[in-house]
This record gives C-alpha cells, structure tokens and sequence, in this order.
C-alpha cells in the first residue's frame, strides 16, 4: 500500500508561482514512476507532468513553466510552477504507478492522493 499526501497548494496572482509538494509512504522507492494530475470544475482530470527513473514528460500547456523533480531520500516529489496563469485553476493530484515508464495516462496510477488547491487570480 502506498500513501500520498500533497501539500503547498493556494492562491495566487497570475505571473507568480507556487511549489507542490508530494511526500509518499509505504511500499515505494525510487524506480516508481510518479505524475501530477490536476481537475478543474465541470472536466476531466488531465496530466500535467511526470517522472520515471531517465525520463520526465509534460503537458505541452506547461512546458516552460512546471518542473517536475524529486528527492528520493526523502520519498518525496515536488511541482514548480512558474508564471502560473488563471487557466491553471485546479485541483493538483499526486500520482504514483507501478509500471516502467513517466506515463501521461490516468489509468496508468495505481495510487492518488487527496489533491491540494491551486487558484490563479487574474
């Protein structure tokens, strides 16, 4: 079983930026790929950005501007978001899968944590 838990979410203006946190417990090491997700009201959840053992993969909507990066030793993956823009309201929701690969699928996570509240005011 593997735990999640997300933190570092919160409000602010467009241009600015926030880092979020993901520390994970349980039966997890280094090769799990790991992903951040996000949901907005009334749509789908959608990929943001992952990272597997060599590789990292991101959303073409934040490319530039999110760094996914992670601390092994610490269990823990963390999201810079820089120039953060108003359509980047969400709910962000950490990921962790079993497989190989920083898939950009949903259904490729076997394990999601309770999501943190990002909000950009224009």
């Amino acid at each position: 079983q593997v735990q999640l838990v997300e933190s570092g979410g919160g409000l602010v203006q467009a241009g600015g930026s926030l880092r979020l946190s993901c520390a994970a417990s349980g039966r997890i090491s280094g090769s799990n790929p790991m992903g951040w997700f996000r949901q907005a009201p009334g749509k789908e959840r959608e990929f943001v950005a992952a990272i597997g053992w060599t590789s990292h993969n991101y959303a073409d909507s934040v490319k530039g501007r999110f760094t996914i990066s992670r601390v092994d030793a610490k269990n823990t993956v963390y999201l810079q978001m820089n120039s953060l823009k108003p359509e980047d309201t969400a709910v962000y929701y950490c990921a962790a899968g079993s497989g190989a690969f920083a898939s950009v699928v949903v259904a490729a996570y076997d394990y999601w944590g309770q999501g943190t509240q990002v909000t950009v005011s224009s």
